[in-house]
């Protein structure tokens, strides 16, 4: 999928993207690959119908045409909205990024804002946050925490289970449209978030000189492969017995414990978890099996962890 699409600036090669895009969401792969190249004719530079017709070609199991259109994709746009460094680690075989591009996932997110609770909640049967609630509730024996952090805060889903435990609630998201969503919860008569920031959640960790009782993040290291940095930099914002709880798709430890899928979302292995939770400073308090949702009708596994500083 193509996040976002950026005019070629030709009024022709625009409209054959256009009609390309069709044709790949009717399923016809091989004649969308036809019109995004008839695009590329007259934009040879527009990295957006580079992305596509890798997509196509893909599709149309033409797995080298495919990679050509990646790189090309990613050399008319180094800062990779389309993820096409991603795209190529599955298509070669080759290591994957530790996490996708920030410029991918702030545009995935920036679209997909208006309609995210809809789709993951209704259409996805969405439940990490409140099972993920339940779990810290049970790892803090019914306290009450002082200040907490949502990472990857999105639209407030996270936050709305957990801020009635919690005095002083912040969020950070890379995407500023999912902030500007979050921004206008309220609970209780007041906002939901206490503060809100735009950004990436371990630079947002460096930079901060709070330290917080309650770190949460359901469904974002989905977005990194490597959580080391993350683990580290939560650990030394947070004071002796502070919780850490986040939720990952479930994989195995082979390799390096983390794993790229088709989806573009990463998994990671148990083994994996508890090795670089120990290694930033943390204990296991809970680590738990769960169906975090459905992807076409079909559960996605994952664990529910709660670390203890």
């Amino acid at each position: 999928m193509i996040p976002f699409n950026h005019s070629s600036g030709d009024m022709l090669a625009d409209r054959r993207f256009e009609y390309g895009e069709g044709l790949m969401a009717d399923g016809d792969a091989a004649a969308a690959a036809e019109l995004f190249e008839q695009a590329l004719e007259r934009a040879p530079e527009w990295a957006a119908a580079w992305a596509a017709l890798g997509a196509a070609r893909l599709a149309n199991g033409d797995r080298a045409g495919a990679a050509g259109a990646y790189r090309a994709a990613l050399r008319f746009a180094p800062a990779d909205p389309f993820a096409a460094s991603l795209k190529l680690a599955l298509i070669e075989g080759t290591e994957a990024p530790e996490s996708p591009p920030d410029a991918y996932v702030r545009e995935l997110f920036d679209q997909y804002a208006p309609k995210f609770e809809a789709a993951l909640v209704g259409d996805l049967d969405y439940r990490a946050p409140a099972l993920l609630a339940a779990l810290i509730a049970s790892a803090a024996g019914g306290a009450a925490f002082g200040r907490a952090l949502d990472l990857g805060c999105g639209t407030g889903l996270m936050g709305e289970e957990i801020r009635a435990d919690v005095r002083h609630l912040e969020g950070v998201d890379l995407s500023a449209a999912m902030v500007d969503a979050a921004a206008g919860k309220r609970a209780d008569g007041r906002p939901l978030y206490d503060a809100l920031s735009v950004g990436d959640v371990v630079a947002h960790l460096a930079a901060s000189r709070d330290r917080y009782d309650l770190i949460v993040a359901a469904d974002v290291f989905c977005y990194l492969g490597n959580l080391a940095p993350v683990f580290e930099a939560a650990a030394a914002r947070m004071g002796q017995g502070g919780l850490f709880a986040f939720s990952v798709e479930r994989g195995d430890d082979a390799g390096s414990g983390w794993t790229l899928r088709d989806s573009m979302r990463f998994a990671h292995g148990r083994r994996y978890l508890e090795d670089t939770a120990r290694a930033a400073g943390f204990t296991v308090s809970h680590l738990d099996e769960a169906d975090l949702r459905r992807d076409r009708g079909v559960p996605v596994g994952g664990y529910l962890i709660v670390l203890r500083r």
